[in-house]
């Protein structure tokens, strides 16, 4: 019985604590990556009312006197959650597109837009194109848009 009680006893012993630097390590590494991922999804709410109709939306545009903006993106798109949080989420650019331009944004996996897409020869997102009520275009900007240059292109500068 005490032999069994010493194997116990060592065996106990012998297993090393790890040391309290990789704890650390573990859990700063766990509460970064969960911080991360979730700032990546993460998309807050703004008062930019987004349409899907490219043909009302140009109608629109010829009765308010302003231009259409199309937003290329897609669900899987990080960049456009980017913009999305990073841009469209600010105040002065909320207000430029809700007086300057009629918003439309356009999801490349929907096939409703197949048109749309080679009509304009979009074959990567984010896309910004601003046209006139006509359909010219007037702006042209592919890939990750800032806040300055957006405001730039919705301004038409």
């Amino acid at each position: 019985m005490e032999l069994k009680n010493y194997q116990i006893m060592k065996q106990n012993k012998s297993k090393k604590k790890s040391h309290p630097f990789w704890s650390f390590f573990w859990l700063t590494f766990l509460v970064v990556s969960l911080w991360y991922a979730w700032y990546s999804f993460y998309v807050p709410t703004n008062n930019v009312v987004w349409s899907n109709d490219i043909v009302a939306s140009k109608e629109l545009a010829k009765n308010s006197n302003k231009n259409v903006l199309i937003f290329f993106t897609g669900k899987w798109c990080s960049p456009c959650r980017i913009m999305k949080r990073e841009v469209f989420a600010d105040t002065k650019i909320m207000k430029a597109i809700q007086y300057k331009v009629i918003p439309v944004e356009v999801d490349m996996d929907d096939p409703n837009f197949e048109k749309l897409i080679k009509q304009y020869n979009i074959s990567t997102t984010p896309t910004t194109i601003i046209i006139d009520p006509n359909g010219k275009v007037i702006n042209y900007a592919v890939g990750k848009v800032g806040k300055t240059k957006f405001l730039e292109m919705v301004l038409n500068k």
